[in-house]
């Protein structure tokens, strides 16, 4: 079956054209970024400078919800925090034109981190708990959590009430996934029964969070570039920022054996310590949090199926193989959540 992206109308003077139109005219030249989410252009301008040109996938999030992102992105860059935020432009960082919503920019190179360096994953945490305090002083209105029914079951139900399952494997598979989300939500901060934002009864504290603190998503400026950042990390995209527990902005930089991502996870928290406290409660929810994300993780594959950009970068998602091998996963990390935690 065909299938037509949301973007498909999204051309080349469609972009510059939505450019022009918050005053910035671009000189004919503009490179497809990386993104599978949303569209994401690098544009020359004609004055010789360049922006980043960020457009939205539509119905993904409504305009208060990318609101709540720029203006988090504001908030981070007035406390000095390195987060690459929209410009604001004619009185907004958020605009509209030929049905697209989109924000601009500036462009910030840089390098993936090296996380095996000990000082890197110090400087990361310093800034982390930075990104914390901000988020901290107030929760999201409108955009979502991240807890057990909305990664977890939520996820669950849509792709077998869309038949994404095969059947030689649905049955397997949706009883490994139940137990696994059964176990998940044994962790009152990750089903809302943790209280709000201040935590005044002593449970986990919830705030807003970058949300995807992959190494992808930290750009590394050596101290002696030629850029507009600082030396050190920088922190893009976002889009995925949500209220939740602050090691979910930990836990993804962790790799390797136990003992790797002790040494890792011991770093990123010496540096984070130096503004503000870690509650070593959470460590336990660092294997929860990696279970909903690969539950997550299948169902969004799967409801952006009908974007051609999907099939042909993940042809390997869907199959039976691939289903067993989710089964074999999420029996892992069933093993994983009954652990002791990482301690540091």
């Amino acid at each position: 079956m065909k299938t037509t992206s949301p973007f498909s109308a999204l051309t080349p003077d469609i972009v510059l054209d939505a450019l022009d139109s918050v005053g910035l005219r671009g000189d004919g030249r503009l490179t497809t970024l990386s993104s599978y989410e949303n569209r994401v252009y690098q544009v020359q301008l004609e004055d010789g400078s360049s922006v980043v040109a960020k457009f939205y996938r539509p119905e993904r999030w409504s305009d208060a919800q990318i609101q709540e992102e720029h203006d988090f992105a504001a908030e981070l860059m007035a406390a000095e925090v390195p987060a690459i935020g929209p410009l604001k432009l004619q009185g907004a960082t958020l605009h509209h034109f030929g049905g697209f919503a989109f924000s601009a920019s500036p462009r910030r190179g840089g390098r993936p981190p090296e996380l095996d360096d000990g000082e890197v994953l110090e400087w990361i945490g310093r800034f982390l708990a930075r990104i914390h305090t901000v988020g901290v002083k107030r929760p999201f209105a409108t955009r979502p959590r991240l807890d057990v029914q909305s990664f977890g079951v939520e996820s669950m139900q849509w792709l077998l009430e869309h038949d994404k399952v095969p059947l030689d494997v649905q049955s397997v598979w949706t009883k490994v996934c139940t137990d696994a989300i059964d176990l998940v939500a044994a962790h009152a901060a990750l089903t809302g029964a943790s209280g709000n934002n201040a935590s005044e009864d002593g449970s986990i504290r919830i705030l807003r969070l970058h949300g995807d603190c992959h190494p992808g998503n930290i750009l590394w400026t050596p101290a002696n570039a030629a850029l507009a950042a600082g030396p050190g990390p920088h922190f893009v995209d976002l889009d995925d920022a949500r209220c939740g527990p602050a090691v979910q902005d930990l836990w993804m930089l962790l790799s390797g054996d136990r003992s790797q991502r002790t040494r890792q996870l011991g770093m990123l928290v010496d540096g984070y310590e130096q503004f503000r406290d870690f509650d070593r409660r959470e460590l336990v929810l660092i294997e929860p949090l990696r279970t909903l994300r690969l539950i997550h993780y299948s169902a969004w594959l799967a409801r952006r199926w009908d974007d051609p950009t999907f099939p042909l970068n993940f042809p390997w998602f869907g199959s039976s193989d691939y289903w067993q091998g989710q089964v074999q996963m999420l029996e892992e990390q069933m093993e994983a959540m009954q652990e002791e935690p990482l301690v540091v």
